[in-house]
């Protein structure tokens, strides 16, 4: 009877730890809508923090170059797969363009 206890004090524990994640902003690009990109990825908030933890966007107002941009998406793009297999980098890219202030990047 202790064990179940203990594995539901933990997945209530990492329930909440989850939701707490997802309502804070990204700390390396705070201006990103985190419940909307993760709603259309169909993953959680959380998830999309966690992932998007390593990126190195570009400065607010301004573009990230090619090799920062295939870096951002060497590191992203298998996270969110393992959260949810169905996301394509194609997928990735049109959600991420919609979310982005200057829309979609040129040369995709």
């Amino acid at each position: 009877m202790r064990f179940y206890l203990l594995v539901l004090a933990v997945a209530v524990a990492g329930i909440a730890a989850n939701s707490a994640l997802a309502r804070q902003p990204l700390k390396n690009d705070p201006h990103r809508p985190v419940e909307k990109i993760a709603a259309d990825l169909d993953i959680a908030p959380g998830q999309f923090v966690a992932c998007f933890s390593n990126v190195n966007p570009a400065p607010q107002g301004s573009r990230a170059s090619g090799a920062r941009e295939t870096a951002n998406k060497a590191i992203l793009l298998p996270c969110l797969q393992a959260a949810n297999p169905a996301i394509s980098n194609t997928r990735l890219d049109a959600v991420m363009d919609k979310y982005r202030p200057e829309g979609r990047v040129a040369g995709k």
